[in-house]
């Protein structure tokens, strides 16, 4: 309720009826002033006129006056330029922190919400975690508004995913190709194993690999091993060898292997099977030796699928995972997985690098080439198509998934577009 409060300040969405401070006095709203979601008051600068008065100054807000006190408020200084005390239900007043005694009251005023604002934000809020209890409107809510909403989210996702990126590279104190690397495993592990994926690169440094770039069996020994995916597989001749290569090598570089039990394999496509993507990381880490130079060099989709074309050979050429040989052929990655690279490694590594060096450029080459590839289909992207939103490429597609995550899963109605528009609406209904 008090994030209803705030949000129906915020835009101005009470109802039409003049408004009163608890002592009679008019109000008038000048500006609500800025919303603050950090410490201190809710709404910083504040205009308001109180009676004849205009004040100047921050807006706090409670659900019952008395919160003032429960929240410490009336000790704050912080709390002593308010010049409104917005509440749901007046039972205290609240003197001024530091002020003239008791007769230094802070003017209070309660909040009314339309009913219809009120019944839409708790539809909204109550909603199945996986439903869109927007669905019914969206279908309505025009074209243009909706293209704005989500060019705005996929423009917040390629942001997104490239702070990240930018963070590491802090951490890694600008080690690119390091987090080019841990980039690239992670997208390797899809939405099952990511995690995963993303921990192996980082106790396995590219620049360990690189060292034994033409020797592909410790390359492979080195991954599989840290992995801790070597373990109970006697009997196969080319595991064994891996096996004895890793403790050579771990004892060389002093490596600890990952916990075994932190793969998920189950209900997983064969392609899909760490097993495999590992086989093919360590084609990538020997083969590959300037990951981000040639990452943030792709402009177009074909030269990305062009620089993923990777043969496996050998042992794992007709395999999935360690044992027996399968029905498969040797190309690495199918077309939907050199799909997912883009949206997920060369696209966010492009406007990471690009931001850092001040080349806004390269966002737009990134944003051009989602808009080449086709959507993602996925549950998310489906669960907005049935309501009507058409999504015509993985821009948009990475637009729905953003706002599905970040919004929806969040339970963030009120600061979405969509939501606002719907509450907006029913705020102007007669009751």
């Amino acid at each position: 309720m008090e994030r209803l409060m705030h949000y129906v300040w915020a835009h101005k969405l009470w109802d039409g009826r003049p408004m009163t401070t608890v002592d009679g006095r008019p109000v008038k709203v000048i500006d609500p002033g800025r919303w603050n979601t950090d410490a201190g008051p809710d709404f910083f600068n504040a205009k308001v006129r109180i009676g004849d008065q205009m004040w100047v100054g921050n807006v706090e807000m409670h659900l019952r006056a008395s919160d003032w006190y429960r929240h410490g408020h009336n000790g704050d200084p912080a709390y002593s330029s308010v010049i409104l005390h917005v509440v749901a239900h007046d039972d205290a007043p609240v003197p001024r922190p530091g002020g003239n005694g008791d007769d230094d009251v802070i003017p209070q005023m309660t909040m009314r919400i339309s009913p219809d604002i009120q019944a839409r934000a708790e539809e909204l809020e109550r909603a199945p975690v996986m439903s869109l209890p927007c669905a019914k409107w969206i279908s309505a809510t025009p074209r243009l508004y909706l293209m704005d909403w989500l060019t705005s989210l996929g423009f917040e996702r390629v942001y997104r995913k490239a702070e990240r990126l930018r963070e590491q590279a802090e951490r890694l104190r600008g080690n690119w190709e390091q987090v080019a690397f841990q980039a690239l495993s992670r997208s390797m592990g899809m939405s099952v194993n990511n995690d995963t994926f993303e921990r192996l690169a980082m106790i396995t440094p590219v620049k360990m690999l690189r060292k034994h770039a033409d020797n592909p069996l410790a390359v492979e020994a080195l991954l599989f091993g840290q992995a801790a995916l070597l373990e109970n597989t006697q009997g196969d001749p080319y595991v064994e060898r891996l096996y004895t290569e890793y403790q050579f090598l771990a004892h060389k570089y002093g490596l600890r292997s990952l916990d075994p039990g932190a793969w998920r394999m189950g209900h997983m496509r064969p392609w899909n099977f760490p097993h495999r993507r590992l086989a093919t990381l360590a084609a990538l880490a020997s083969t590959r030796h300037n990951l981000m130079a040639d990452l943030t060099a792709i402009s177009t989709v074909a030269e990305c699928q062009k620089y993923f074309e990777i043969e496996l050979s050998g042992y794992w050429a007709h395999r999935f995972r360690f044992g027996g040989v399968a029905s498969t052929g040797s190309k690495a990655f199918s077309g939907d997985v050199c799909k997912l690279l883009i949206i997920n490694v060369v696209a966010p590594l492009r406007v990471a690098f690009g931001l850092e060096r001040g080349d806004n450029e390269a966002v737009t080459q990134a944003v051009e080439m989602l808009q080449d590839l086709p959507p993602e289909r996925n549950s998310i992207v489906k669960m907005f198509e049935q309501a009507g939103i058409q999504v015509s490429d993985a821009f948009s597609s990475q637009a729905l998934i953003e706002l599905r995550r970040e919004y929806c899963e969040q339970r963030k109605c009120l600061y979405c577009r969509m939501g606002h528009r719907m509450l907006s609406q029913a705020a102007w209904r007669p009751s």
